[in-house]
């Protein structure tokens, strides 16, 4: 996988921003960061067209980089599934059905749900002469804290959504989206203790719901993550020259911080459970250490020794995230 936008939404981006003052977007995309940081949803800040392509320049590039990742994961996971139907629910600006079709290349029905009608527009606008089945998207303006019959599909995703959402009113709007769903379900929240928590409440619901838990998490039993830590990982992705300008930064690259959840239905193939890597791992000269999710529950301190070398070459080739 890679984490850079397709070139067809980073040209539509480009597009977009032409004639379009930079210190302005820069501005927006400041408010829409704080109003975040705050605790605030999309629905105080995206009001105008220039709020939301501010956002599009600012986190885009993060949002569908985490979401590339997740799919990824789901693909080793589960190689056989193939949908054909995505329900992209808080899709913003429709970055990550960008990356689901990048990963399902077969999607044809495809509806993008979201309550801020702005965004949505954005959405329609980034895909216009550039994707023709995101074009043709079905495309509802509805509120996920009030679910409803949702269209059903084979994929359902809830992308940077849950954030928006009341606490008292999450497990409602993930049975919601549950209900829908055909094959998989995968949601994907930002990297924090909060986000973390809010995905610990969603992975508990639908455990409760009969939902078989497929990744990050090998086992669908008590997390064995406590704080003060949490459950996360990280994608690098590169920034463009105008990326940099709006977000006040030198640096060529991000760091996202993210947590994601793919639950399936017990129908649904995959491959063996496997443990997986929590943290970077620790290099030295006896070896390699890793922090280990188990199959079996446990949060475990694993030592390769480079004497095993067939063992310690694979965990070289490990990563942050990786299954072992």
């Amino acid at each position: 996988m890679t984490p850079d936008l397709p070139p067809d939404l980073r040209q539509a981006v480009d597009r977009l921003m032409e004639g379009r003052g930079r210190k302005d977007l820069s501005a927006r995309a400041q408010k829409i960061s704080d109003t975040y940081r705050a605790g605030g949803g999309s629905a105080a800040v995206i009001r105008e067209a220039d709020d939301a392509l501010a956002y599009a320049l600012t986190r885009l590039p993060a949002t569908y980089a985490a979401c590339a990742r997740a799919f990824h994961e789901a693909g080793l996971k589960c190689p056989e599934f193939s949908p054909r139907s995505l329900l992209d629910a808080g899709a913003g600006p429709g970055g990550a059905s960008w990356a689901a079709l990048a990963q399902w290349p077969d999607l044809d029905q495809i509806v993008l749900l979201d309550s801020n009608p702005t965004f949505l527009n954005l959405s329609r606008d980034l895909s216009a002469g550039r994707s023709v089945r995101l074009e043709a998207a079905e495309r509802l303006t509805r509120d996920l804290a009030r679910p409803r019959d949702w269209p059903d599909a084979d994929l359902v995703m809830a992308s940077y959504a849950l954030a928006e959402l009341p606490q008292d009113r999450l497990a409602e709007a993930v049975i919601g989206l549950w209900e829908a769903c055909r094959g998989l379900m995968i949601i994907i929240e930002p990297g924090s203790p909060e986000g973390s928590r809010r995905m610990l409440s969603a992975r508990d619901t639908l455990i409760q719901a009969g939902a078989s838990i497929l990744a990050p998490c090998p086992h669908g039993m008590a997390c064995p993550v406590h704080a003060p830590d949490w459950c996360h990982f990280v994608q690098r992705l590169p920034r463009s020259r105008d990326h940099r300008l709006a977000k006040g930064g030198d640096a060529p690259f991000e760091d996202e911080k993210f947590i994601y959840l793919v639950v399936g239905r017990s129908d649904l193939m995959s491959s063996p459970p496997q443990a997986r890597i929590l943290a970077p791992a620790q290099h030295s000269k006896p070896g390699v250490r890793l922090k280990l999710c188990t199959p079996e529950g446990q949060l475990e301190m694993r030592d390769i020794p480079k004497r095993d070398k067939s063992g310690y070459r694979d965990a070289r080739r490990r990563d942050w995230g990786d299954s072992l």
